[in-house]
């Protein structure tokens, strides 16, 4: 297949979505991958004296066009899944991760880079390109290419097991997903549901040529079941369904999570680590395991009491104790009683399309940024959208997808891609992605919101922002290319203008009439943003502890079934008992969807989210619009990728190390 017919062969700044298909894929791939490692043994064998255009930019781009490819091929598979993609992508996998992990293996370019390593020239380096040798001689050694030709063969064995393995979660994930539907056949069992939910089952139902009211396991679906359906036996199953996921046959994970946390655990132990946390905590801010976990068990020692008040506020609020599917439900009955307050009462004023608007105002007011929309450019559906980045000085930074809304074709969460890394000065603009699964429009009405889906459009565009502001000359120091427990400070801190009256009134209009939020509703919001904070800081901080204590304990000692295990764990940070069939992590797609992923790296939402509370306080000092802050945030944080240490940027921005107190005080927790 020729170059001009298969579109995955080349890079192309306006992606050709509607030429790709999934016969294109598998001989694209083999074709990049065959001419990367000719460019591989060609840099390897090179005679020439080592400098950095032939040895550290020949690396940076032997892999451009394959990585391109592989993004649009995960994207897809991702997001309009088909049988056929899936047995295609598959397939390929194990071949792209074997040459992926071979690139570190490779005893030729290691030499090369050690010898340019020993060069006048490196020896010279200051500023991003020191980092980049420095970063790239630590990421080989950590990548095995120092071990003998026996450990170099494990290792890549590893990584083809470990891809082709999270590959089968993820899958399994989707399929238990949508394996799952509830048919209401009796109107009168949909009582204290909101009408929006109502009219949402009722019109999927129809989608499916269905009679009734479906509800599915999707976040849209499943959350107004579990806070507002007055039938109880109804939430019981739904809620059991939810937490069974990746749990029964014929989609059980449970063998799946030990193999994944057995061969991390090999893997680490090869390297030279005593566990696979302080493997990938190594060039992190938490730099190990046991500094992460303690980050941790200090925000839990801090919490408790007052998680401890919440829940039995709670029971004394409803007078009889409670089973985990009546947590969400009373809770909110609870917060309607202290706030009179219903999370529902906002959603004509978060029309979706208003909503995103309005938080391009305030960017653009911010970053000194414009971002516009651009039609005819070709998508993978017909709710995708597509928007380009300009800054003021006439510049176009980058652009981006827009794919909001749930499908059975897709897998559920919200995430930002990178397609392609632009280069500062040059005409080549950054292309990312931010996905959804929020609620959908019904009818002729625009998409209404809950408040916490107006949080995830803010937080994923933060990311987005840090993809395409960036100003880094090597391509892989750029963007969100950054440590992890770093990457959340830029989306996090986008959530907090989702709680100030004037970035509201940018964009919280009635669908209907235009009017404003009403003062009275947003002081309810705001009055009731606390409410059991405690609770739900317990619930992140308890799958963080889950997550560093299964690489950290079980995977040297995988004694017990780890469903059961991480359960008894999970209680600790639970309002109310965890039945026998929980099992939570049988889903966790963020720590067993991929190779790496979050695993041992959860913690890191708990971490930026102090980084990004302090951060905030600048913002709120000055004004939350103010420009010079502003700027000073895209320059010494948006801009700067990985091209310096995160707790050096971090500093340049503030002035000072972070104040670890900042979000114990934002969320009311505070002694």
């Amino acid at each position: 297949m020729s170059v001009e017919t298969n579109p995955l062969l080349f890079i192309d700044f306006q992606i050709p979505f509607d030429k790709v298909e999934t016969s294109h894929i598998e001989p694209a791939i083999a074709q990049l991958i065959a001419s990367a490692y000719q460019r591989l043994n060609a840099l390897a064998e090179d005679p020439a004296p080592r400098t950095y255009d032939n040895t550290l930019h020949a690396l940076e781009s032997l892999t451009e066009v394959l990585d391109y490819a592989m993004t649009i091929v995960r994207h897809l598979e991702a997001v309009a899944t088909t049988p056929e993609l899936r047995t295609v992508y598959n397939a390929i996998q194990p071949t792209v991760s074997a040459f992926y992990s071979s690139i570190p293996l490779h005893a030729g370019l290691w030499k090369q880079i050690k010898a340019f390593a020993a060069t006048p020239e490196a020896a010279a380096f200051t500023g991003t390109r020191k980092r980049f040798l420095t970063k790239t001689l630590d990421a080989f050694r950590r990548h095995g290419a120092e071990l003998d030709d026996a450990g170099k063969q494990r290792l890549a064995a590893i990584d083809v097991e470990l891809t082709n393995i999270t590959t089968k979660f993820s899958e399994n994930v989707l399929d238990s997903t949508n394996a799952f539907q509830l048919l209401v056949m009796n109107e009168e069992d949909l009582a204290g549901l909101p009408p929006s939910a109502v009219a949402a089952a009722r019109e999927n139902a129809k989608t499916h040529n269905l009679e009734g009211w479906r509800f599915t396991l999707h976040a849209p679906s499943l959350t107004p079941v579990l806070m507002y359906l007055d039938k109880r036996e109804l939430r019981e199953h739904v809620w059991r369904a939810y937490s069974a996921r990746g749990a029964v046959a014929p989609y059980d994970n449970r063998d799946l999570i030990v193999q994944i946390l057995t061969l991390r655990q090999e893997r680490a132990v090869l390297l030279g680590y005593q566990n696979f946390a302080d493997l990938v905590l190594d060039d992190r801010m938490a730099h190990s395991g046991q500094r992460a976990l303690q980050f941790l068990l200090d925000l839990d020692t801090k919490t408790r009491a007052q998680f401890e008040r919440e829940n039995r506020e709670l029971r004394e609020f409803v007078g009889v104790d409670l089973e985990a599917w009546d947590i969400a439900y009373y809770s909110e009955k609870q917060r309607q009683a202290l706030y009179d307050f219903d999370e529902e009462e906002l959603r004509p004023y978060f029309p979706a399309p208003k909503v995103v608007a309005g938080m391009f105002q305030i960017v653009e007011r911010l970053y000194g940024i414009q971002v516009r929309e651009r039609c005819g450019v070709p998508v993978w559906h017909p709710d995708v959208k597509f928007y380009e980045i300009w800054d003021t000085s006439g510049e176009r930074l980058g652009a981006f997808y827009a794919d909001w809304f749930p499908r059975e074709t897709k897998r559920g969460g919200a995430w930002m891609d990178a397609f392609f890394t632009g280069s500062p000065g040059s005409h080549e603009p950054h292309i990312g992605v931010i996905c959804g699964n929020l609620t959908p429009p019904i009818g002729d009405d625009p998409a209404l919101l809950t408040h916490r889906e107006v949080e995830t459009i803010f937080h994923e565009f933060g990311h987005l922002l840090h993809h395409c502001l960036s100003r880094v000359e090597v391509k892989s120091l750029a963007g969100t290319n950054v440590a992890w427990d770093f990457v959340e400070l830029p989306s996090q801190i986008m959530e907090n203008w989702c709680w100030e009256r004037p970035a509201l009134d940018l964009f919280a209009r009635h669908y209907q009439t235009g009017a404003p939020l009403p003062e009275e509703l947003f002081h309810k919001m705001r009055r009731a943003r606390n409410f059991r904070s405690a609770n739900n800081q317990m619930r992140q901080l308890g799958f963080g502890i889950t997550d560093l204590k299964m690489h950290m304990e079980y995977a040297l000692h995988p004694e017990g079934d780890i469903i059961a295990w991480s359960r008894a764990i999970l209680q600790r940070f639970s309002a109310a008992t965890l039945p026998p069939e929980h099992a939570g992590i049988a889903s966790f797609t963020h720590l067993f969807a991929s190779p790496v992923a979050y695993a041992a790296g959860y913690y890191s939402y708990k971490w930026a989210e102090v980084l990004d509370a302090d951060a905030f306080t600048r913002f709120h000092e000055a004004g939350i619009f103010d420009p010079e802050v502003g700027r000073g945030f895209r320059e010494k944080i948006l801009s700067k990728g990985d091209s310096e240490d995160p707790a050096d940027l971090y500093r340049q921005f503030m002035g000072r190390d972070p104040d670890p107190e900042a979000l114990m005080r934002r969320s009311g927790l505070a002694g």
